[in-house]
């Protein structure tokens, strides 16, 4: 008879109660333990029994679906990553000291990855001393757009005020006839007095937005999308009703340079324009009633197939989650441009990624959604969509950009997902093994390996060669 498992999380509780702005002993007396108990707790030094967990449901209605992956999880992914680094060869860490270290010291375990990437920007930099030593702290600050990814990262990709207020304008926003690009065009004129104009004296500028301040006057390009020119309607509203909310924010974040902080600021009212464009209740609703079929849930939000997927990956509202999805748009050359995940997979940060995704094939079936079972190496089965997105402008001779939308949950939500369907999902023949990156995979027998994994050894046969030149011990 397997024993079942024993949940620790101190780290989630800690923050819950101090969310709540309740000492131990009062957070204790409100769920019916002694303070030594609940100090046990927080410290992992107890587990949650079934009485506490309940308790925790019936006082602070709590989501039990934050036992199953917190910011831990992710934290430790991403140190069993950096631990596979070489100049950590000598230092033989488990996989249980590493859930224990992210787990009861997250915020030690954070400091480690921080420093470890500034010491990775300072080796890179290496290379180019004349420009390290013209200016050192910037050199080893993180960039501006890894700081921004890093701070949605821990945050779950979901940032509950935000939202709420992207929510409450978009439901008491009026719903007239004409449709919502309309409507919030009025909202606009008539609450700020600013004008939108759809401008199609130059099409092929790439530009799809300009705001002038001196006329209040939005500037929109004729040759976008609805799609797009109803986000960027709503981008507008949230510069300029919610500064004060994401000055808030801002400064919590605690960013390292101005510069962070700016990108920072563009991307919370990117985010606000999201959450306007699709309203988190209706909209994680209407997944549910069309079984996350994109292209429907698309049509029915007047949105893009990418924002639609975009904010699938972003249902993270305490007590009103969504399927867990993990979100990321490529380029042809590979490059992640954009990432959100609330699955335990995680994207390499360094290096290239699996060949053997679907993501990088869908560049070769364009205008198909592609549909892929695959099993990463610690055994966890996914279902994985792909498809190309097109972005071009009015014009024969202007540039057309392509990339790659990959979206994709674990298979125990295969069920709720129309594109599961027919897939034969308790198959575990038809799942393709992928991996992260060949780096920190593995797998022996991968016929697409182009680097021995990071602290394997590695064996060559001069009498014998296999699809690779080496064999990995």
């Amino acid at each position: 008879m397997t024993a079942s498992r024993k949940i620790f999380a101190g780290a989630r509780i800690r923050l819950l109660r101090q969310g709540l702005n309740l000492t131990q002993a009062e957070f204790a007396q409100q769920i019916g333990i002694s303070t030594s108990y609940l100090n046990q707790i927080e410290n992992n030094q107890r587990a949650l029994s079934g009485s506490v967990i309940l308790a925790l449901v019936d006082t602070f209605n709590f989501d039990l679906s934050e036992l199953a992956l917190d910011g831990a999880g992710k934290v430790s992914v991403d140190l069993q990553e950096v631990l596979t680094d070489p100049i950590f060869s000598d230092n033989k860490v488990l996989t249980q000291e590493i859930k224990v270290a992210a787990t009861n010291a997250p915020n030690v375990t954070k400091a480690f990855l921080d420093l470890y990437r500034m010491f990775q920007k300072s080796r890179e930099q290496l290379g180019e001393v004349d420009n390290a030593l013209k200016d050192r702290e910037a050199s080893l600050a993180p960039l501006p757009y890894e700081e921004v990814r890093d701070y949605f990262h821990y945050n779950d990709n979901y940032i509950d005020s935000l939202d709420r207020a992207a929510e409450s304008f978009a439901t008491s926003l009026p719903h007239s006839d004409a449709g919502r690009h309309t409507d919030i065009a009025d909202y606009l004129r008539q609450k700020h007095d600013v004008r939108v104009v759809l401008r199609k004296d130059k099409p092929s500028s790439g530009t799809v937005r300009t705001y002038d301040p001196a006329t209040k006057t939005i500037y929109l390009n004729a040759a976008s999308t609805m799609a797009t020119n109803l986000f960027q309607l709503a981008y507008q509203v949230g510069l300029l009703e919610q500064g004060n909310l994401i000055e808030q924010l801002l400064d919590d974040a605690g960013f390292h340079t101005d510069v962070a902080r700016e990108v920072c600021r563009m991307t919370f009212a990117n985010y606000f324009a999201g959450a306007v464009v699709l309203p988190y209740s209706e909209f994680a609703q209407a997944a549910k009633d069309q079984r996350h079929d994109v292209e429907k849930l698309a049509f029915q939000f007047d949105a893009s197939v990418e924002q639609v997927c975009h904010r699938l990956s972003m249902l993270q509202r305490p007590g009103e989650k969504g399927i867990p999805f993990y979100f990321l748009r490529i380029d042809q050359a590979g490059n992640i441009t954009k990432r959100h995940s609330a699955t335990t997979l995680q994207f390499t940060r360094f290096g290239g990624g699996c060949p053997l995704w679907n993501v990088h094939h869908a560049f070769q079936s364009p205008g198909e959604i592609l549909r892929q079972l695959a099993v990463t190496p610690d055994g966890v089965q996914y279902l994985s969509l792909a498809f190309v997105q097109t972005k071009r402008v009015a014009g024969f001779k202007s540039p057309v950009r392509k990339y790659a939308i990959g979206l994709g949950c674990e298979i125990k939500h295969a069920g709720h997902v129309v594109y599961a369907d027919d897939m034969g999902t308790t198959d575990a023949s038809n799942f393709d093994p992928i991996g992260t990156s060949c780096r920190i995979c593995e797998r022996t027998d991968c016929f697409h390996r182009s680097v021995p994994p990071i602290g394997k050894d590695i064996k060559v046969d001069h009498n014998t060669r296999g699809s690779v030149p080496f064999k990995i011990a």
